[in-house]
C-alpha cells in the first residue's frame, strides 16, 4: 500500500494493491500497519460504519462534525468514481481554507483517511457509485454540519455536467465565513485533542 499526506494537514491517501485473477479481484483498502506508521496512531475504534449510493451529479458536502465531539473518517469508494475533496475547517490550523482533491473509484480502491474537523465533500462521476464511510463517532444529527461546496472563497472545482443534485441540507448551507461569524467551525486544538483518544 501507498499513502501519501494531502495538503490539508492530518489528511492521508492511501492506495492499495490490486490482486486481479479470472475469478475478479482481491484487495485491502486498509491497512493499519501503513496507517499507523504515516499517521502516527492506529486507526481509531470504529463507532460506525455507513455506505452511500449515489446517481451520477450527486454531490454530498461539504460534512463536518462539531468538536468536541469531533468524528474522524476513513472513506473508500467500492463501486463507480468521486471526485473527493478534504476541507480544512479548523480555526486555528495551518492549513485552515486550504483543500485537496482526490480520485477515488472501484477499481483503485483509494482511499481517504479525515481527521476531526476537516470537512468531506465529494462529486459523483457515473451512475450507482457507491462509498464506503468507518466512522470514529455515531451518526448524532445535531452535530452534524455543512458548508457550501460552491463557496467561491474555498473554490472547489467542480466537473461539467448535469445540474448538480443535493439534499436541502446542502444547499441551504452557509459559506465558510459565514459559518465562521456564526461560531460552527471547530476549533484545531479541540479537533488534534479529539485525535489524542486514538494513541491509546
Amino acid at each position: 500500500m501507498k499513502a501519501r499526506p494531502l495538503s490539508v494537514a492530518g489528511a492521508f491517501a492511501f492506495t492499495p494493491e490490486v490482486f486481479p485473477d479470472p475469478r475478479g479481484v482481491f484487495v485491502s483498502p486498509f491497512q493499519e500497519a501503513v496507517f499507523a506508521e504515516v499517521v502516527g496512531h492506529r486507526l481509531f475504534p470504529v463507532a460506525q460504519t455507513s455506505q452511500s449510493s449515489s446517481r451520477r451529479g450527486v454531490i454530498r458536502g461539504v460534512h463536518y462534525t462539531l468538536a468536541p465531539p469531533g468524528t474522524a473518517k476513513y472513506v473508500c469508494c467500492t463501486r463507480g468514481s468521486v471526485l473527493d475533496f478534504a476541507v480544512d475547517l479548523r480555526v486555528g490550523s495551518p492549513t485552515f481554507g486550504a483543500w485537496e482533491q482526490t480520485e477515488l473509484d472501484g477499481e483503485g480502491y483509494r482511499s481517504v483517511y479525515f481527521p476531526p474537523g476537516v470537512g468531506h465533500a465529494f462529486v459523483t462521476l457515473e451512475d450507482d457509485t457507491v462509498i464506503t464511510y468507518l466512522l470514529s463517532e455515531r451518526y448524532v444529527r445535531e452535530n452534524e454540519l455543512a458548508i457550501s461546496p460552491f463557496d467561491p472563497a474555498i473554490g472547489l472545482p467542480m466537473p461539467a455536467g448535469p445540474a448538480p443534485l443535493r439534499s436541502e441540507r446542502d444547499r441551504l448551507a452557509p459559506t465558510l465565513e459565514q459559518a465562521g461569524k456564526l461560531g460552527l467551525l471547530p476549533d484545531y486544538a479541540a479537533c488534534l485533542k479529539a485525535e489524542l483518544r486514538f494513541h491509546d
